[in-house]
């Protein structure tokens, strides 16, 4: 049995085609990766900063206090964690503040994804976190 001779083909460039077609694809993963890493980031960064805002609210005098410290804590979180947001808004719940109530905090912050072009993205994307904090039980509230 005799098999027919195989007929050799020049591949020359073969490599580079390939890689000419797969280039674009590779970079809207890389750009796919990146978006998702700057929302996964972020909402940590959000989660942060409505605890600590939470907390500080929790250990306020008053209402009034408690929002305001709120919203200059949840403001300094994710300033000092460098997230920027398009648009910040700090909610309080401060219905039970009474010693040993319940004060609420719910941070919300636009995250800007326009930058990362060639994606079929939203431009931003809006991450929100509520966190609640027993009010300190050991002094006095008025």
């Amino acid at each position: 049995m005799t098999f027919p001779a195989r007929v050799k083909r020049d591949e020359t460039g073969s490599v580079v085609a390939e890689l000419v077609l797969l280039t674009p694809l590779l970079i809207l993963v890389l750009l796919f990766v990146v978006a998702l890493g700057r929302l996964a980031g972020a909402r940590i960064d959000v989660d942060g900063a409505a605890a600590q805002a939470a907390r500080a609210a929790s250990i306020a005098r008053d209402p009034t206090t408690a929002i305001a410290m709120a919203q200059q804590t949840a403001a300094a979180a994710l300033g000092s964690d460098n997230v920027t947001c398009a648009q910040l808004s700090v909610s309080t719940d401060t219905a039970q503040f009474t010693p040993g109530g319940l004060v609420a905090v719910t941070v919300t912050c636009t995250v800007s994804l326009s930058d990362l072009t060639g994606l079929r993205l939203p431009a931003s994307e809006s991450i929100s976190s509520r966190f609640v904090e027993v009010v300190d039980t050991y002094r006095s509230a008025t």
